[in-house]
């Protein structure tokens, strides 16, 4: 969704209706996870993927009989539908895909407003029946202190803003049932919860040429990034126009001011024990989901010796990833930042980090082929 964020709002306060295709369920393996979304608006201009070109013409379809007025609907994909299969998921999975139209003033509003909660970082949930006893596309959204519309009775709405909540919670998005009053254990109506969380930060710390590689491709990968330096000459803002933040403080004293969470990755190119070893000393007892440091063997053996006669445990010292970034044979800056990015990813998913053709199985982790 925060891809096509920009032109969805535009639509919204034009008053252009447009179908929205989002992708609710993922079995076996595809190329997009669920919440990928596509849109068409009245001139059948295309906003957005839900597989990465395999069903994108079907959908396109579906989603213009939809704005036309056929209805919301739930169109599967993939190899367990002959019919489908013509247009079908080339990598094997099958992916379910939802498609709606926003095409009145009120739906246009209501939209908007998730919209606009989105586009300012607020933590909001979205619920939609695809099936069962309510009525498919229905919706509420959900925030941790209030909730908007309704999915047809007030026991079901209960149960999935308490469900939504939780899942918001731990930013995870995904299909629940329930009987048509809410009831658990009961698989009368399907209704998936899109959470909106915002997006992971990354600290980048020392304002060296590497860190504005990895910082441009941070911005990318869609963190926030914050780019951290004691010296007023490197960390300024010319240097790092993708950072949505530069910092001129001391790095540890910054670190222990800002907020880290379990999604936030840490990478520290300053490779000077001044910097590092108080750094990385408040780092290391942080949530941070990854802890990257820059330097050579000797340099990584050194900071580990300092960083024992601070006080820190070999438990903690488990967490670092030094040398950062993955065996790539990079050079420059920009290889480096790739390397570093493609480590960050490797840690976040689970992957070995080997060439695809090397292997067998599943080419997206957490799905089976």
């Amino acid at each position: 969704m925060h891809d096509i964020l920009p032109g969805l709002r535009a639509r919204c306060a034009a008053g252009t209706p447009f179908a929205l295709a989002t992708v609710v369920a993922v079995h076996g393996s595809a190329p997009r996870d669920p919440g990928a979304v596509l849109a068409v608006d009245e001139a059948g201009t295309v906003l957005g993927s839900v597989s990465g070109g395999c069903v994108e013409s079907d959908v396109y379809e579906v989603a213009r009989e939809v704005l036309a007025g056929a209805g919301p609907r739930v169109v599967s994909y993939g190899i367990s539908d002959d019919e489908a299969f013509g247009v079908g998921l080339t990598c094997g999975g099958t992916i379910e895909v939802l498609v709606r139209a926003y095409a009145s003033e009120a739906e246009l509003a209501e939209l908007a407003a998730l919209l606009d909660l989105i586009a300012d970082g607020l933590p909001v949930a979205e619920a939609t029946v695809l099936s069962g006893a309510a009525e498919t596309g229905a919706r509420m959204v959900v925030r941790a202190t209030d909730a908007r519309g309704t999915l047809g009775t007030e026991g079901l709405d209960a149960a999935v803003t308490d469900d939504a909540r939780g899942l918001l919670e731990q930013g995870l998005t995904g299909i629940r049932w329930y009987g048509a009053h809410g009831q658990r254990r009961m698989q009368e109506v399907a209704v998936f919860v899109r959470t909106y969380a915002p997006p992971p930060r990354m600290l980048v710390f020392g304002a060296i040429d590497h860190a504005a590689a990895t910082a441009r491709i941070g911005s990318f990968l869609g963190y926030r990034v914050t780019v951290c330096d004691a010296r007023p000459a490197f960390a300024t803002r010319e240097r790092f126009p993708t950072a949505e933040e530069v910092v001129r403080a001391w790095p540890h004293d910054y670190l222990k001011e800002t907020e880290v969470d379990a999604r936030t990755v840490i990478c520290v190119l300053t490779h000077d024990p001044k910097f590092d070893v108080p750094l990385l000393a408040a780092a290391l007892r942080t949530p941070a989901a990854y802890i990257g440091v820059m330097g050579s063997r000797r340099t990584h053996h050194d900071r580990l010796a300092r960083l024992r006669e601070a006080g820190v445990d070999e438990a903690h010292l488990a967490r670092l990833a030094s040398p950062l970034g993955l065996d790539l044979g990079a050079r420059t800056p920009e290889e480096t930042a790739v390397s570093i990015a493609a480590e960050i990813i490797q840690h976040r998913w689970g992957g070995t980090g080997r060439p695809l053709g090397e292997l067998t199985g599943a080419i997206h982790h957490g799905f089976t082929p």
